[in-house]
């Protein structure tokens, strides 16, 4: 930038600093503003050209001020200022190799605003500024970019180096409660009944393997009956066992109960009705018995379902159902409880997608002792579907992702940085596998990736301008 333009800037911006300081006050005055007032009206006198707060904190002024508890605020002469321009410490025209022995050559001159823009020979834009000489070897023809120091560090530019880590990936994924179909019963009557008085048991009451039910009057079931107690009483038969058992097993096909079969061998008679009880723990889903109600063959009268046990059927997306497999260990958190954690496996995987939501269901079955899980509840589950083996990784934000192709810069020295086509993997807990194009230990660019590749992108174009120009 030559000396008059600087001049100028200066004096303009001075006129916005005042400006600014007038109406936001000395406080609002940005830092930035007057450190590149500074250096230019200071930069031969080596007086200060701002003071900033003992501590370091972030309060400016244009003159000498005290702090509150009465310390100086400190003196910033020029040579003390941050500066925000690449290091010049050679001439445009030429600059000495790394032995000193020698010159590089200087290839072309490019825009300094980054404009498309090159000449073979030094000029000046628009503005005055100087035109910026780029030398052989800092435009390598391996596509690699090269950056200065205090380019790095502005930018922030940080590498890693690939290793062999252990990807937990996580599949996430909504559901519902269903009931287990193993554990769901009914009572039906396989035999024309009359009902003649139901027990105290209502929808959603909560009841036990031989709780009384209801007590049914069934003209077969008496017959059936009578003729098991003829069998079993007769002096001719009760000695055959064989006798017993086929009147008993008649007894079983009406569906008695075993206690009701036990009480007329107790009692030798023949009962007016027959008590029905519960056949397992649960709830009752469903209750159509009434009293004095007359009951066809197949009539259900009670639906009851054991919910110590029940399902999740989790609706896993389909771009994620690759990584499904049985026996993946899942943890399944409720909506209505949370902090309470359910944990299962894989049970069933669907051989089926859902052409509305793409998704593909899997089941998982849950333990539910408190019964606190109910049908239909929602529910969020996390598959764990990580292998537990050791790949080669690096951290998400390496890899810059175009949809078709994928990339890293890889990190050769010297603020040179190549960039390098690779093919992914898996990915999980913010690193993503790497399965072509690096090697462990390769050390890649894990911050202000999109910084450098405009860069580059920037050196490349201005690389295909004055290839043309020479031609």
């Amino acid at each position: 930038m030559t000396r008059p333009f600087a001049a100028s800037l200066a004096a303009v911006l001075i006129a916005a600093a005042g400006i600014a300081f007038v109406v936001a006050g000395p406080q609002r005055l940005a830092a930035r503003a007057l450190a590149v007032i500074g250096p230019a009206a200071a930069e031969e006198s080596g007086a200060p050209i701002y003071y900033q707060d003992p501590d370091g904190k972030p309060s400016y002024s244009l003159v000498p001020r005290k702090t509150p508890d009465g310390r100086d605020y400190r003196a910033v002469p020029a040579a003390a200022d941050v500066s925000f321009d690449d290091d010049q410490a050679t001439p445009p025209m030429a600059t000495t190799t790394a032995g000193g022995s020698g010159e590089r050559k200087i290839k072309y001159y490019r825009n300094p605003m980054g404009l498309p823009d090159t000449s073979p020979t030094p000029k000046k834009d628009s503005m005055g500024m100087d035109y910026i000489p780029v030398y052989e070897g800092d435009d390598s023809d391996d596509g690699s970019i090269k950056l200065s120091p205090g380019k790095i560090q502005r930018t922030g530019v940080k590498s890693e180096p690939a290793a062999m880590r252990v990807l937990r990936t996580a599949v996430r994924a909504p559901g519902t409660i269903a009931l287990d179909e193993r554990r769901i019963s009914v009572v039906a009557m396989r035999a024309e009944s009359f009902i003649l008085k139901v027990a105290d048991v209502t929808t959603g009451s909560h009841v036990v393997k031989g709780q009384p039910l209801m007590e049914v009057y069934s003209p077969s079931v008496s017959s059936a009956a009578a003729e098991y107690l003829t069998t079993i009483t007769s002096k001719t038969t009760s000695g055959d066992v064989q006798y017993g058992r086929g009147s008993r097993q008649r007894l079983m096909n009406l569906d008695v109960p075993d206690a009701a079969i036990s009480a007329i061998e107790k009692s030798r008679t023949v009962p007016t009705s027959i008590g029905w009880t519960s056949p397992r723990d649960g709830i009752v889903l469903e209750r159509n018995a009434v009293e004095g109600m007359r009951v066809e063959p197949g009539g259900v009268l009670f639906r009851i379902a054991d919910h110590s046990m029940v399902w999740a059927l989790i609706d896993v997306a389909e771009r994620d159902f690759g990584m499904i497999a049985n026996g993946q260990p899942v943890t399944v958190k409720a909506r209505s409880f949370p902090g309470r954690e359910f944990t299962g496996k894989v049970q069933v995987i669907y051989p089926e997608i859902n052409k509305e939501t793409r998704t593909a269901r899997v089941r998982i079955e849950l333990q539910n002792p408190d019964l606190i899980l109910l049908h239909d509840m929602y529910v969020d589950a996390d598959i764990d579907t990580g292998s537990g083996e050791a790949v080669l990784a690096v951290p998400e934000s390496a890899v810059m992702d175009t949809g078709s192709r994928q990339a890293v810069f890889v990190d050769r020295g010297q603020g040179r940085l190549e960039p390098r086509e690779v093919k992914l993997g898996q990915r999980g807990g913010g690193l993503v596998e790497v399965r072509q194009g690096l090697a462990e230990g390769d050390a890649v660019v894990v911050s202000a990736n999109f910084l450098i590749d405009a860069e580059s992108n920037l050196k490349a174009a201005l690389k295909g301008f004055a290839e043309g120009a020479q031609q």
